[in-house]
């Protein structure tokens, strides 16, 4: 380089390329092999080992899969498959279990036989758990013996090891994740209960088990129904339009193609779509297959049978969706997926096989049971005329300009800011603490919305309902994203939407339907971390004219504690007979509402960003929170009931 072209004098020459060797890149762009460094990575090791055993069990050599959460904070993953081959493999020279374990892209799933189905496609797990994990053990039982290898950080600290006659067969792997690497290194067991129970239904015939040895809990599952099951149990407190459940399972080429659906009073729709086992977030070809010959077979249904006359307009994907539950699975040699954390499925032939598959068998089924169908025809029908019915309501508000143009609701007090990123939006329960939150916020760049009274249901209620609902309305005219087909999450106004209601029973109330409407019509902005809840305090406790807040009983006590180590410190004579609070020299009070503070004190305790306590509301498991919404606030009341009666001993506020 000419001095000209390089001013600073900097050389640019073979030096300073960076060459990552063995499992190295894992170690220094963890992100790019397990999604995150936080707890989703984290749990994502046990999945990638896990995964392999399941691989096994859909490859028939297995029956068995389990977990053990240790105290050490280590985890052990246990089948009794084959075992991974031990033998010297003839490329590497060196034994294929420490191949497997220390080498990326090495195992048993790419076209050599090893397996015709897999979950694990890029063949990265193994060795990727272990570059990120301090200590790795592997033992395997295979070949009449049992082999043993250890490693740290990725590489082996041995050779294998050969150990005792054994007649079993299958792999043990126990990892000891790298705090270095992750923020924290505490696994959850309910994470693993979810994953296996999934997997349990995933495979008919597997009994997946997990131990958890810091707690002394245990679950196991086996589920003969497989997929049938799953759809079952995702239906816990909807109630069916039947209770018998469409399940068809049939090879189409090369692939298997596996759909259980069955159709509810709800008005949402719960579709999960799997290839090989593993949960395809953001769908793909088999859910695209799978939509477009749902909607054709319903529409050919419906039309043969005069339900729908022929001047009629035909249905559409939504209108046939509603109220539907459905697991959809594939099994095929040579999944594509998106990325390594496999959100998305993208082979083009896969479309084909689920359409050939739902085009004959559920046309075959409507035809031999004709009750079942005229219900789902009937479901769409209604569907079609409230969805009619909602885009008059949606064109009559949007003709008003209620959800559109540079008005704002007259509720609103805005803030001054038209930068997203620092506005924050306070929904706030009630005229009385609305009134307080004006007075006491930064109106540079917060926003006050107060709401009159409970906001609908949106779990009973269908988008026309909504429209009709004024509190729903302001709120979305507020937000600025729109509704359904209007919908934009780039019109978002505020980067924080922060519920602050009362720590009450109408409080809890008010965030619940307020969350409802966010997670069944506004999802984006929920999925996107936008909501927040406020977390006001609970006592205030006075001692002169200083006033300290608490914001849990815990919290109370430790301020109770240091007042009274504080007086005796300073020599003030503390009677033993006294009650504590006494003996701290305090008064105490108990909210009960928001409006019971003043401005002031309503922006020093919760509204301050450098006092006050938010709660980010993430969905980290849609499933669970799609069930949770029907029971919570669902027309079943016996489930509502349990389900309430279940947690009863959680409750740490009740307020009679």
């Amino acid at each position: 380089m000419s001095a000209e072209k390089n001013p600073i004098g900097h050389s640019y020459d073979a030096s300073q390329i960076q060459v990552l060797e063995g499992l190295e890149p894992v170690r220094k762009r963890p992100g790019m092999y397990i999604g995150s460094t936080g707890e989703e990575g984290l749990h994502h090791l046990i999945k990638e080992i896990a995964d392999n055993g399941i691989d096994e069990v859909i490859a028939g050599f297995a029956d068995e899969l389990s977990v053990t959460l240790h105290e050490d904070g280590s985890v052990t993953v246990t089948d009794n498959g084959r075992g991974i081959p031990v033998e010297i493999h003839p490329k590497t020279k060196k034994s294929t279990l420490e191949t497997v374990m220390t080498t990326l892209h090495a195992g048993g799933k790419f076209g050599s036989g090893g397996y015709k189905v897999s979950s694990g496609l890029h063949g990265v797990g193994s060795s990727v758990v272990n570059a990120l994990s301090t200590k790795l053990v592997a033992t395997v039982r295979r070949d009449g013996f049992s082999w043993t290898q250890e490693y740290k950080q990725g590489k082996p600290v041995k050779k294998v090891e050969k150990g005792q006659a054994t007649k079993e067969t299958g792999t043990t792997i126990t990892f000891y994740p790298d705090p270095a690497i992750f923020s924290s290194t505490e696994f959850d067991y309910r994470w693993v209960v979810d994953y296996l129970r999934h997997q349990a239904y995933l495979t008919k015939g597997v009994k997946a088990s997990v131990t958890d040895e810091r707690t002394g809990d245990a679950y196991a599952f086996y589920f003969e129904g497989g997929i049938e099951s799953y759809v079952r149990h995702l239906n816990a407190g909807k109630e069916p339009l039947d209770e018998d459940i469409f399940y068809i399972e049939k090879q189409v080429e090369d692939g298997i193609v596996e759909i259980a659906l069955q159709y509810t009073d709800a008005f949402s729709e719960t579709v999960m779509a799997f290839a090989n086992n593993v949960y395809n977030m953001d769908g793909g070809s088999h859910l695209t297959g799978f939509r477009t010959a749902l909607t054709r077979v319903i529409n050919d249904y419906s039309r043969k049978s005069g339900l729908l006359k022929e001047k009629e307009e035909a249905l559409t994907g939504d209108d046939v969706r509603e109220g539907l539950t459905a697991v959809v699975l594939v099994k095929i040699p040579d999944p594509q997926f998106e990325g390594q954390t496999k959100n998305k499925l993208g082979n083009p032939e896969v479309r084909g096989y689920v359409e050939r598959v739902m085009n004959e068998w559920l046309a075959y089924y409507f035809e031999e049971h004709p009750g079942i169908a005229r219900k789902v025809v009937n479901k769409g029908l209604l569907a079609a005329r409230a969805r009619k019915a909602a885009r008059a309501a949606r064109d009559n508000i949007i003709r008003k300009g209620v959800l559109e143009g540079p008005s704002l609701p007259g509720k609103l007090a805005d803030c001054a800011t038209k930068d997203r990123s620092q506005a924050e939006l306070f929904i706030v329960e009630g005229q009385s603490a609305g009134g307080s939150a004006k007075d006491g916020r930064n109106s540079f760049y917060q926003a006050i919305l107060p709401l009159r009274g409970k906001v609908l249901n949106v779990e009973r209620a269908r988008l026309d309902k909504m429209l009709a609902n004024q509190e729903i309305l302001n709120l979305i005219k507020a937000l600025g994203v729109g509704i359904e087909e209007q919908f934009d999450i780039n019109g978002l106004r505020y980067e924080r939407i922060i519920i602050m209601t009362d720590a009450d029973v109408d409080g809890s109330h008010i965030r619940t339907l307020l969350m409802t409407l966010f997670f069944r019509h506004l999802r984006p902005v929920l999925e996107g971390g936008h909501i927040y809840a406020a977390q006001p305090p609970l006592f205030a406790i006075s001692v002169g004219k200083q006033k300290h807040y608490a914001y849990t009983d815990e919290e109370r006590d430790e301020v109770i504690d240091k007042l009274i180590e504080e007086r005796k410190a300073k020599g003030s004579k503390v009677d033993k007979n006294d009650d504590r609070i006494k003996q701290a020299g305090a008064s105490i009070q108990r909210y009960k509402g928001l409006g019971e503070m003043d401005a002031d004190q309503l922006w020093e305790t919760t509204m301050d960003p450098s006092n006050r306590v938010l709660v980010q509301v993430k969905v980290e498991d849609a499933e669970k929170a799609d069930s949770i919404f029907s029971k919570l606030m669902g027309t079943e009341v016996e489930m509502r009931k349990n389900f309430i009666q279940s947690r009863a001993k959680f409750v740490k506020e009740l307020d009679i």
